[in-house]
């Protein structure tokens, strides 16, 4: 049960109140923000709450038990306070969002409502709208692993176990020429294969697309350049000078776990197990059924 402050509850007895909505925003990267619908700026637990934000809160309506309630905010593009280019570029998706009843002539009197997070926005011309989710929205998630023939950890992370620091398996590069909105000419991938950065990730380190990953459809080596063409466009404009990383892409098949990584002992996926042909056939006199291993 959810207890009110005393001062703020002597506050709520009186004929007439001074109350308004805070929303304390952290996105993924670390950065924090705050905002108002206010008509003034306001300050607390050492954050100032910005009232040119246009930030507009909907209904919202709370209940027991762990359904996967879901309220909305409202509000305009500004520079001081949220950029479009910024929500186009995602970071604010997933970002918690920490929503604060304030008493606005002393923002000592308050009380924390409720937390959530972003999850689906939209935008309408100079505007947008987010929707908040409950905390419970993640156990609406699916948990747990699937069996299938391919690898489901991520290359490099501590399942896999690939060092990608080590053995050439991450470079730095800079592109050239912008070809299309998918397509990028690049250098600095002198030395590698075609395909080695097949199904891998690009991440930018400057530019408008700064901090942001796309993933790898294909990898082409040319004579004077590189090609890699991304799986989507990018959320913001790719310029000519941009620096990146980009790691080694994998297929998560065990012939590549094998081949190209030398880590086959670590494979996350199940190659030995039968498909479902197989599965559903039957022992008859012309099929062999001697325990092999159906995948070498």
């Amino acid at each position: 049960m959810r207890q009110i402050p005393a001062d703020l509850a002597a506050h709520l007895l009186n004929d007439a109140s001074t109350l308004c909505q805070c929303w304390r925003v952290t996105r993924r990267d670390g950065t924090v923000l705050g905002f108002t619908e206010h008509d003034r700026d306001l300050a607390f637990a050492g954050l100032a709450f910005h009232a040119a934000s246009g930030f507009q809160a909907s209904d919202a309506e709370a209940g027991s038990g762990l359904a996967a309630e879901a309220s909305e905010i409202a509000g305009g593009f500004s520079s001081s306070a949220i950029s479009e280019a910024d929500l186009v570029a995602g970071r604010y998706d997933g970002a918690q969002v920490e929503v604060f009843l304030v008493d606005w002539q002393e923002p000592a009197r308050r009380m924390l409502v409720r937390t959530g997070e972003i999850g689906e926005v939209t935008r309408a011309g100079a505007a947008f709208r987010a929707e908040l989710r409950r905390m419970t929205h993640s156990l609406d998630q699916v948990k747990g692993r699937i069996y299938g023939h391919r690898c489901d950890a991520i290359l490099g992370d501590a399942r896999c176990g690939v060092a990608l620091e080590a053995g050439g398996l991450r470079a730095d590069g800079e592109v050239s020429e912008v070809l299309d909105e998918r397509r990028l000419r690049v250098t600095g991938l002198d030395g590698f294969a075609t395909r080695f950065f097949r199904y891998g990730v690009l991440t930018f380190a400057d530019g408008e697309n700064a901090g942001l990953a796309a993933d790898i459809e294909d990898h082409r080596q040319g004579e004077d350049a590189a090609e890699l063409t991304l799986w989507l466009p990018m959320a913001l404009p790719v310029a000519v000078g941009d620096r990146f990383s980009v790691v080694a892409g994998c297929d998560k098949s065990f012939t590549t776990c094998r081949a190209k990584f030398a880590n086959h002992l670590n494979f996350r996926g199940f190659p030995h197990m039968p498909g479902s042909d197989f599965a559903y056939g039957y022992a008859d006199g012309d099929t062999v059924h001697d325990g092999r291993p159906l995948y070498e």
